[in-house]
């Protein structure tokens, strides 16, 4: 276990963070109070209801008169504001748990961030982990003091076996639209595309985050060498010559480019990033030019 708060939110990434938003292609249709517009009726100053307040509510939207009759703290609705719920979805496969740096480090490192963004605009968070066929996950959170307890989620998450994304995607529930952030190698059994399209089926906006090691990206190796399936513990011998690596990175881009293609011909995002990059570098360059998130 290590401390994830520590190592990517200091006080000078958390000030950049507060900047931005994760962007949303649809518009939001159901939900209760958040930042985001709905094509409901009304204008964003119409009153629409109540809910009870949640740690890191805007204080402002205290109606203070429902106080004074329940002696409980009661937050204002508007028609046109709704609240998106974000799910994050994190392979916690054995492969994942490979590299220099780990992909399940960067990927931690990125739920995080999406989790903090998504909590700073008032949006529900659930934190999904993946692992055989199962799906753990922790119920829907609001508010920013909620931070913390996504951060304990993450920090004990456990990176082993063989991971099914497209079994353990199709158990999750969704009660309405939404955004759904899935994290992973994809080198899983059957690829993404059935849980991709039950994700789009269910009215999500999907966002795919491809992680590799610089380990797969670039291979430095060379000679006789044995490979070992880190989740199967099978083991093969190979000679590493140029003509073999030729021909890796050529399945290599394939195999991006399948899904990369397949993502855009469907309307998910994707955005392939590296373990050695900067969580800052991916968040500020790579996601801001996906259009994953916008001022």
């Amino acid at each position: 276990m290590f401390n994830l708060g520590e190592q990517i939110f200091d006080a000078e990434f958390l000030k950049k963070l507060d900047t931005i938003v994760i962007n949303v292609r649809m518009m939001m249709n159901a939900g209760s109070g958040g930042n985001r517009k709905s094509r409901s009726k009304g204008s964003s100053v119409e009153f629409s209801d109540f809910r009870e307040y949640s740690l890191g509510d805007d204080f402002r939207r205290i109606d203070w008169n429902a106080y004074g009759r329940f002696d409980r703290l009661f937050v204002k609705l508007f028609m046109e504001e709704r609240e998106a719920t974000v799910n994050i979805f994190v392979d916690s496969s054995r492969s994942m748990y490979f590299g220099e740096p780990k992909k399940s480090l960067s990927a931690l490192k990125l739920s995080g961030v999406m989790a903090y963004l998504a909590l700073n605009n008032l949006d529900r968070v659930c934190l999904n982990s993946l692992n055989g066929t199962l799906i753990k996950h922790t119920p829907a959170l609001n508010g920013r003091g909620m931070f913390r307890r996504c951060v304990d989620f993450l920090e004990n998450m456990q990176f082993d076996g063989i991971t099914d994304l497209n079994t353990c995607i199709k158990k999750k529930e969704f009660k309405g639209s939404g955004v759904s952030v899935v994290l992973s190698d994809f080198f899983t059994p059957g690829g993404i595309e059935d849980a991709v399209k039950y994700l789009l089926y269910k009215k999500q906006d999907v966002i795919l985050v491809h992680v590799l090691a610089p380990e797969e990206l670039n291979p430095e190796i060379e000679g006789q060498i044995r490979l070992l399936d880190s989740e199967t513990g099978e083991a093969k011998d190979i000679s590493v010559t140029p003509a073999l690596l030729k021909q890796y990175d050529k399945e290599l881009n394939l195999f991006i480019n399948k899904i990369r293609e397949f993502c855009s011909r469907v309307g998910a995002t994707y955005v392939q990033v590296s373990s050695e990059e900067p969580i800052e570098k991916i968040v500020f360059d790579e996601f801001a030019k996906a259009g994953i998130i916008g001022k």
